[in-house]
Order: C-alpha cells, then structure tokens, then sequence
C-alpha cells in the first residue's frame, strides 16, 4: 500500500430536506444521506448510505475487500466500518443485549 489514507464520514442533508425547511405545504422527502469517503493516493472510495442501510454499506466494504481487483483492502474496510459505527446515530441504536451474563466477582458474594 502507498502512501496514505484518509476516511471520513460525513452527513449530507438532502436539497429537497433543506428546501422543505424554509417552504409551506406539504412536507417533501427529508432523508439524509451518509457520505463515507476513502481517500487513497489518486484514488476516491465514496459510500452512500442512509441510516436504514447502514448494514449494506458494512457489507459492500466486505465485497470491495474482498475483490482482487480493487486497491481497496480489508485493512481500508476495517478502518471504514469502524468510522460507520462511531457515528451518534449508530450509537443510539440499541445493541443487543447478551444472552447470559458471566459471573463476575461481585455476583459471588
């Protein structure tokens, strides 16, 4: 890999979201759209996604790294994804819980 790369995550309002912002009548289609860019050398990876796809982004990262023929690797996959889960959103998202719980030293007394 040469030299550097840079990932960033940015979230875009729509034209039609910023439009309906300022006019009267019937609300248009406000969904925001993620960008996640990859910035390799010469090259430009841009990934966009909506909140509700945010599991097919993760998975198109996995097919790019996944493809011979691209420069784009599991390392810039990784990096990527890590970005997609550090956004607020993502985090509101509840996790799912565990299953069990392991006992830990203050459950045993």
């Amino acid at each position: 890999m040469s030299g550097s790369c840079q990932a960033l995550l940015h979230r875009v309002q729509s034209p039609a979201a910023a439009k309906s912002a300022t006019r009267k009548g019937p609300p248009r289609v406000t969904q925001d759209i993620n960008v996640l860019a990859l910035v390799k050398g010469e090259e430009r990876y841009i990934f966009l996604f909506d909140d509700d796809h945010r599991s097919e982004a993760l998975r198109t990262l996995g097919r790019f790294a996944s493809n011979p023929e691209l420069s784009f690797g599991w390392y810039d996959a990784a990096v990527l994804s890590q970005r997609l889960r550090q956004t607020p959103e993502y985090e509101m998202v509840e996790q799912p819980r565990p299953r069990f719980e392991m006992p830990t030293e203050a459950n045993d007394q």
